[in-house]
């Protein structure tokens, strides 16, 4: 009898796994399907801004782009100080032109600046060289600078190699420093001892080869006449 409640007990306990020994683990079994993707996470903060890269090589030129749109029509100009401008500079070109072609009727031309030295490349006194100048509406030479002064030698060839100068010399007018219009000299190159201001008559300026001015009495002598303009 006591066997049997015994026995009854212990079958009543292996449902309930009490006393069950356990055995060792299977083997692992095959991996099962992907499942469907979670849902995404929200975004995090951003994150400060990096640190400027070095400057990249520049790149090549590329092509021209197409013309752009035509601009509007401006505004007319003053019509009237364009007209006047333009007949100045049309007057101005045709007194270059003029002195061009009267510089062309002699045989000696030579232009400095806006000036011109011509001659015949003849000789005679002082009177016939003013009366000469005056005749072609010009003045006798008188150089005005170191430039002018040594273009105004070239007319010379051989012999007596003597200018007149178109300088003020009468003993009425003082000290040899004005032209023949009494215009103030702005320009001088006297020799040693010049000009002679102890000559008691009427004196006449020529120029010698070497560029230097000097003081006469002769104004008879022949000397190269040239004008100027």
């Amino acid at each position: 009898m006591r066997l049997f409640l015994l026995f009854s007990v212990l079958c009543l306990m292996t449902p309930t796994g009490y006393g069950q020994i356990h055995s060792p683990p299977g083997p692992k079994g095959d991996m099962g399907d992907v499942g469907f993707p979670g849902i995404p996470g929200s975004a995090g903060m951003a994150g400060f801004p990096g640190i400027p890269g070095q400057k990249g090589m520049p790149g090549d030129v590329g092509y021209p782009g197409p013309p752009g749109r035509r601009g509007e029509m401006g505004n007319h100009g003053e019509c009237e100080r364009c007209e006047d401008a333009l007949s100045r500079d049309l007057q101005t070109l045709m007194e270059r032109m003029a002195k061009v072609d009267q510089a062309l009727n002699f045989d000696f031309a030579r232009r400095v600046g806006q000036k011109y030295f011509v001659s015949k490349k003849e000789r005679g006194s002082f009177s016939k060289a003013v009366e000469f100048c005056s005749q072609q509406g010009l003045e006798l030479a008188l150089p005005k600078n170191e430039e002018e002064s040594s273009m105004l030698t070239q007319v010379f060839d051989d012999g007596n190699k003597l200018i007149w100068l178109n300088v003020n010399d009468k003993k009425s007018e003082g000290n040899f420093e004005v032209d023949m219009k009494n215009r103030p000299l702005t320009f001088t190159e006297w020799g040693e001892g010049q000009p002679d201001k102890s000559m008691e008559d009427t004196g006449c300026t020529m120029m010698t080869e070497n560029g230097l001015w000097r003081v006469t009495r002769e104004c008879s002598l022949n000397a190269y006449i040239v004008c100027q303009f």
